[in-house]
């Protein structure tokens, strides 16, 4: 009975001295002066992350769609399932820059990482043939540079921050035109082997996409 009764007050303690714990902890006084980003500007960078988890969705659905065992184009369903990567990529440089900024904390109603990045359903699941996947990968493209260029635009302003833009221009858009130049020979190559060899040009040219 007197274990049971000191087990009691051992509780009654412990419970007393956890109502003063808490859960959180005080946010602390940062200097805010290095925050030097401009609003539009960080929208801007926001808006484009999404534009590439957008475009790695869907090239996560081309990769799957040729994946199917119905389809069973390996070399495809690789080079696709690359390319998501790659985007998903770009979108986390641009989240690692803007934490470097403290573009994610400038403007607490919008900071939230759950806020900024939406993962949307892909309307186009299906394609007729590996030509058409590939225009369609070098549309995506285009527009997801032409959106960039959007960024250095707008990120240009009046302020003009110098930084970023020259990370955009040297990093992103380089990588950008190459790949897109290298989906225009993908098409102009593959077009050519369908049009002499039809459906044996784009099995071949799907082994050699495995190499």
């Amino acid at each position: 009975m007197k274990h049971l009764f000191a087990i009691a007050i051992l509780f009654s303690v412990a419970f007393v001295a956890s109502a003063d714990l808490k859960c959180s902890i005080d946010m602390p006084a940062v200097p805010t002066e290095w925050l030097d980003m401009f609003k539009k500007c960080i929208e801007s960078m926001r808006d484009q992350i999404q534009k590439e988890v957008d475009a790695s969705m869907t090239y996560l659905a081309m990769g799957a769609y040729f994946s199917r065992d119905t389809v069973n184009r390996p070399g495809f369903a690789k080079h696709f399932f690359e390319a998501a990567s790659e985007e998903r990529d770009h979108a986390n440089k641009l989240i690692e820059y803007l934490l470097m900024r403290g573009g994610l904390n400038t403007f607490n109603e919008t900071s939230m990482i759950t806020d900024l990045i939406k993962v949307k359903l892909v309307e186009n699941t299906k394609w007729n043939s590996g030509v058409e996947a590939l225009k369609d990968a070098l549309k995506l493209e285009a527009e997801v540079t032409e959106s960039i260029r959007g960024v250095i635009k707008a990120c240009e302003g009046d302020k003009n921050d110098y930084h970023l833009v020259d990370y955009l221009t040297g990093v992103f858009l380089e990588e950008q035109y190459h790949g897109q130049r290298e989906l225009a020979g993908m098409i102009s190559t593959l077009s050519k082997m369908m049009n002499t060899h039809g459906t044996i040009g784009e099995f071949l040219y799907d082994k050699q996409l495995l190499d």
